[in-house]
């Protein structure tokens, strides 16, 4: 029941955010009462800390596997892009909104995540692709690393990307291809337009 519970929240704060989602929306969703979710959680902020623990570990699992499965850190990354597009076409813009001003741990924990594994994975892919001529040698990995990193958050921020203007997708690929772009060598923008040219082919 608690995993019921996890995956079912999860469903509700991606889509809504997590404010306007109530105790009472999420047992109504699963057809049980509010007093079943209360056995198993205090309440919604440990829901949510829970639905993000969950998340990030699936999150870091399917990077930690795209590492190993591409043949360049080009490909490492537009994997990553692939990933988020699968994950954003059903989040609502609310959802970090939410996080960061009325749910305090939650919001720590995935700072720890964004600082710890997402920057660890940024910086090996820059460092990776520079010892494979694919990126520049000139360019400061560690600050283009935290760049990338505060990108990610920047992308939900509703002031600068209004939802009824731009989708989510839309924001988080043209951030990650100027960012992409910026580190090329020539080796590496023959590699990354062969991609380019692959993915635009598949979605035609």
């Amino acid at each position: 029941m608690k995993e019921r519970i996890l995956a079912e929240a999860e469903k509700l704060f991606w889509k809504y955010g997590v404010r306007s989602v109530t105790m009472e929306d999420i047992a109504h969703q699963l057809g049980i009462s509010k007093k079943t979710i209360y056995q198993h959680f205090s309440d919604k902020e440990q829901i949510l800390y829970q639905v993000i623990q969950h998340k990030t570990g699936r999150d870091q699992s399917e990077m930690d596997c795209m590492v190993t499965e591409t043949s360049n850190p080009v490909e490492e990354i537009l994997g990553v892009l692939n990933m988020i597009r699968k994950n954003t076409d059903q989040v609502s813009p609310n959802l970090l909104i939410d996080i960061k001003r009325y749910y305090p741990q939650a919001f720590a924990l995935f700072r720890q995540y964004k600082e710890g594994q997402i920057m660890r994975s940024i910086l090996e892919n820059i460092q990776k692709g520079i010892s494979q001529g694919i990126y520049r040698s000139d360019i400061n990995p560690t600050i283009l690393a935290r760049l990338r990193v505060e990108q990610i958050e920047l992308a939900f921020n509703h002031d600068l990307f209004p939802s009824d203007q731009y989708s989510m997708h839309d924001v988080q690929a043209e951030l990650m291809h100027h960012f992409v772009r910026g580190m090329l060598t020539e080796k590496g923008f023959t590699i990354y337009n062969q991609y380019v040219n692959q993915y635009n082919h598949e979605v035609k």
